[in-house]
């Protein structure tokens, strides 16, 4: 180390050093071999192999298997504001770079990908709503917040609330207790819904209620790629939730789009993004399990639809799950697969980091064979370009997400 340090000291395994020394920065309870100056729960440690190289310094958290998320292996790093100041700053600046017009309605910290370990953070138009999810993240949020504020305002960009979305279980894995609500060190408005503008459509977020931190970001560009092949097709949009893919759909010129969820809640809200955009003339709104509702069609006969968007929520969010969640994909893109016409199309994806890549293509080659079709793959995509994947951290790549002809 080049410099003298005041941290607490972790020491580990072999496989930890490797992990660490390879670019991933979490360090496992039963990965650390000894521990030296009382470190306390949330706070900085520095990390050293077995033989006391450094390996970086991260924040403790005594609560969870994961027991240091590594933020820095700069050894002369002092952890000062200024250093999560430029944190910030630098995700903030790369979201501006890769989303253009599309910086008003984005992701501007995923978490690990920004170096920023257990914080999300969603802007939608002038809101900002964000989950933290560590506990050393947590300490600090008053500096994190306050940085994307002045950061936003630095560019001429509007703040007028922070909207905290802290009502996860996982945070009790953590030591954190569950609560959602305004950021009280940062004026901010009543309302705990907002408008936001997506490929041309306009939808009303509930921030307060609404999935994760309030909408589906992840998936702009995909629902873009949609909307350019839906024109004059006859759409059914499986897991619809708030109407997103099935409103790209229907503005791409669809000539009719059904948009089916097993929430009554999730398809009122999609009518009403419907109406709000004045196309529900061209669509119709079910509710209903798409298990049953797809093998029910089939029995009916005929090929009512020629476009099939499969856009499920995580079947598995644990490696124990993933055989079962297979199974489930299985089905629905088998189904899928055999209610289209020769020469139909067909959206689908997984948003689960444990249905690895590999695993999903290779379920999709099983139901084309049992469907007896074959797929002519159009485009092969991920989630949108502000959850970028970070190639040493794994977990950040999440979601597949594939369009094909059904020939």
């Amino acid at each position: 180390m080049k410099s003298k340090r005041s941290f607490p000291i972790v020491t580990v395994t072999k496989k930890a050093e490797a992990a660490l020394k390879g670019g991933h920065p979490w360090v496992y309870d039963a990965e650390i071999t000894e521990t030296f100056g009382a470190p306390e729960n949330g706070y900085l440690v520095d990390v050293l192999s077995q033989k006391g190289s450094y390996l970086g310094t991260g924040f403790l958290s005594l609560n969870s298997k994961i027991r240091v998320r590594v933020v820095s292996s700069n050894a002369n790093e002092s952890f000062s504001n200024a250093f999560w100041e430029r944190r910030i700053k630098y995700a903030i600046d790369y979201r501006k770079t890769v989303m253009g017009d599309d910086f008003s309605c984005c992701r501007l910290v995923f978490g690990e990908a920004d170096g920023l370990p257990g914080l999300t953070v969603d802007r939608f138009s002038d809101i900002i709503v964000t989950q933290v999810l560590s506990y050393g993240m947590d300490k600090i949020k008053d500096v994190i917040y306050k940085a994307i504020v002045k950061t936003l305002t630095d560019m001429g960009e509007t703040v007028n609330g922070v909207y905290e979305r802290n009502d996860v279980a996982i945070r009790a894995l953590e030591g954190l207790e569950e609560y959602k609500g305004w950021y009280e060190g940062i004026p901010h408005p009543e309302s705990t819904v907002t408008e936001i503008t997506e490929n041309g459509i306009k939808y009303n977020v509930d921030f307060e209620n609404g999935q994760k931190t309030g909408f589906f970001l992840d998936q702009k560009y995909n629902r873009l790629a949609v909307s350019k092949i839906a024109k004059g097709k006859k759409v059914l949009d499986c897991f619809t939730h708030t109407g997103s893919f099935a409103l790209n759909a229907a503005m791409g010129g669809a000539e009719r789009v059904t948009a089916v969820d097993v929430s009554k809640t999730a398809v009122e809200m999609a009518e009403t993004n419907a109406k709000r955009n004045g196309l529900e003339d061209r669509m119709d709104f079910l509710a209903a399990d798409v298990f049953d509702l797809l093998p029910e069609l089939e029995k009916q006969g005929g090929k009512p639809y020629d476009f099939i968007i499969l856009d499920p929520p995580a079947f598995t969010k644990s490696r124990k799950t993933v055989k079962s969640a297979e199974r489930g994909y299985k089905e629905i893109n088998y189904r899928a697969m055999k209610l289209l016409p020769r020469g139909g199309y067909l959206a689908t994806c997984s948003c689960s980091h444990f249905m690895r890549n590999e695993l999903f293509v290779k379920m999709l080659h099983d139901a084309a064979a049992d469907a007896g079709v074959q797929l002519k793959q159009i485009e092969a995509r991920q989630q949108c370009c502000d959850h970028p994947v970070l190639w040493n951290v794994p977990e950040t790549d999440y979601l597949k997400f594939y369009i094909f002809q059904v020939v």
